[in-house]
Parts: structure tokens; sequence; C-alpha cells
């Protein structure tokens, strides 16, 4: 199986009896037999094979709790959760992928504290940009269609080339941003990167870019999930990797809309 870009996602090897690491039957890593009750199977049906469905409601339900929570969050103006809800979230995100655990408690649990995060920050820009919010959102689940349309339509193939390609832009777009958090912090954003201007619009441009086009990755590896009977509860692990690059998707682009209204 080939690998994604995404963390979660790269936990995610296929095995040559259908088996995924932490999910198979065979067990974990360490060769003990997985905890169906810990993962929420309690009656075996998580053992059959995953499907499409599966994988499409639970991320619905993964994203549908990341609005419903980022959208109180900004309607009562508890803008001060913004720092300990991404705290909660990182803690879990980094649970769940070197668990590898597709217990919904946590993926859901990872989704609310985003959703909050997001939705104090959206908060904030939207106090200064009204309607932003609503464009950010739109604009995020734009960019996630179009992927989907673009990779069942075959118009960008995911092969062994493109994800070398995909994984050299990553480690650019990471560079880039640290870049851009040290100019900021320590210059004043003498640099430009994040002023409005030229270089920032483009610099966001080129991050919105590679985080839609690791969607096409985060796609095939839920794909060959699905054709290579992975367990149903993956979806939940599916859904969590998915949630990743959706927020920072959602970042960037309220960040480049803000450019815009400046």
């Amino acid at each position: 199986m080939r690998t994604s870009s995404n963390p979660a996602f790269r936990n995610l090897p296929g095995g040559q009896g259908g088996g995924y690491a932490g999910f198979g039957p065979q067990g974990d890593a360490t060769g003990r037999a997985p905890d169906t009750a810990a993962r929420g199977d309690r009656s075996g049906v998580d053992q059959r094979p995953l499907t499409v469905d599966d994988v499409v409601v639970k991320t619905s339900i993964t994203a549908g709790t990341a609005l419903v929570t980022g959208v109180l969050t900004a309607l009562t103006g508890q803008f001060w959760l913004v720092l300990p809800a991404f705290i909660i979230g990182l803690v879990l995100s980094l649970i769940v992928i070197f668990r590898q655990s597709s217990n919904p408690a946590l993926v859901l649990g990872y989704s609310a504290a985003m959703g909050v995060a997001l939705g104090g920050i959206s908060g904030v820009f939207n106090s200064i940009y009204p309607g932003i919010a609503v464009q950010a959102v739109i604009g995020t689940a734009g960019v996630f269609l179009g992927m989907l349309v673009v990779y069942k339509t075959g118009a960008v193939r995911v092969t062994p080339r493109f994800q070398r390609w995909m994984m050299g832009a990553l480690i650019g777009v990471l560079v880039l941003v640290l870049v851009r958090l040290v100019s900021q912090a320590f210059f004043g954003d003498a640099l430009g990167m994040g002023s409005g201007g030229f270089l920032s619009i483009v610099i966001s441009l080129v991050i919105i870019g590679v985080a839609a086009f690791s969607l096409l990755l985060d796609f095939d590896m839920a794909d060959r999930a699905v054709r290579e009977g992975a367990p149903a509860n993956v979806a939940w692990y599916i859904a969590f990797g998915l949630m990743t690059t959706l927020v920072w998707l959602y970042i960037e682009i309220l960040r480049l809309l803000s450019y815009f209204r400046e």
C-alpha cells in the first residue's frame, strides 16, 4: 500500500492477510488481541469489512461535531477557550496517531476540541471581517468536494511519482510556515509574509494548494482500505485523518480571506 502525506494515514499500512496495524484480527504491534471494548466494538459488528458508506458516515459525524462546537464557541464568544482546546486537540491527535486507535471517543473528542479552537479563532476574525467565517467554511467544503471529484474522475492519479512530489511539497511548505512564524515573531513581519501583501497571498495560495492535493492521498488511502478489506471500525481512523487535513485547510483559507479583506 502506498503511504499518505497525512501522519494519521502513514500509520495505516496494509498487510497480506487484510489486517491493518492496530486494527486487524491479528492484534496490535505488541501481539496482544485488539481491545474491542476500548474501541467501541461491543457486538462484533465492527469486524465486518469496511465500506464506503462507513467512511462517509463517520467522516460526516466527525466534521459535523467540529462544526457544531465551533459555531457554539463563536456565538457565545468564549474565545479564551482557543488555547486550551488546541492543546487538548493536539494531545488527542497524538494519542490517536501513535496508538493507531479507532476509538470514536478519541476521534470525536479531537474533532470537538478543534471545533472549539477554530470557532474561537473564527469568532475573532469575524468580528474584524464580518462574514469571513462563513466564507471560509464554504471555501473549505468547496475544496474538499472539488478534490473528491478530481480523485473520482481520475483527473489526477495518485501514483508513486505524485506521492514523491507531494512529500517534497509538504517539506517545502513546512519550512515556509516556520519561516513565516519566525519572521512574524521576531521581526514584525519585516519580510512581508503575513502582512496581506502580494507575497502573503502567494504563500497562502501555495499552502492551500498543497493541502488540497494532499486530500487526494487521503482519499486514495481510504479507497485502498475499503478494497483491501480493513475492518469497519477503521472508518473512525480514516475520518480522523481527513479531519486533520480539513483543519489545516480551513485555517489557511481563513488567513487568505483576511488578506483579501485588507
